[in-house]
């Protein structure tokens, strides 16, 4: 019987920390920066600072839900985590898992040739994209000698 899998993404997971990061320190610098007018005059009340903050906040929890990507797949199937949703699928009903020359993450072809897309496997992870797919494809050939 084949070790369960599960995946990640490595680099997309550090840039979006990183890019939350910032993106909460520059709103946070504008927000100070508002309230001060050419001669000192304030320009934006105390609410529209914390408001302007607020939004930063909230542009960083959108890049930071891109780290939410994962997948974990037995022999029996795999559950697979995008930024936006779940999905629970039995291998009974993958064709192919995919990461084609050039493609920014790897792929489950379906075999009612619709796909879904494994954003935790990214290709800019290198080797650990491949292995992770070529598990992935281990497993599927294990379902179906079952």
């Amino acid at each position: 019987m084949s070790a369960p899998v599960v995946a990640r993404p490595r680099r997309l997971t550090k840039v979006c920390w990183l890019v939350a990061g910032l993106v909460v320190v520059v709103f946070g610098v504008l927000a100070v920066a508002l309230g001060r007018g050419p001669e000192g005059d304030a320009q934006f009340r105390t609410a529209d600072q914390v408001a302007f903050f607020v939004l930063g906040l909230l542009v960083a929890g959108l890049a930071l839900l891109f780290t939410r990507a994962r997948i974990e797949a037995t022999v029996d199937g795999i559950h697979v985590r995008n930024p936006f949703g779940t999905k629970d699928l039995p291998w009974q009903v993958v064709r192919a898992v995919r990461l084609d020359d050039g493609a920014p993450w790897a792929v489950l072809e379906l075999q009612d040739d619709e796909t879904v897309q494994l954003l935790a496997v990214q290709a800019n992870d290198g080797d650990a994209a491949i292995d992770v797919v070529l598990e992935l494809r281990a497993l599927l050939k294990a379902s179906r000698s079952r």
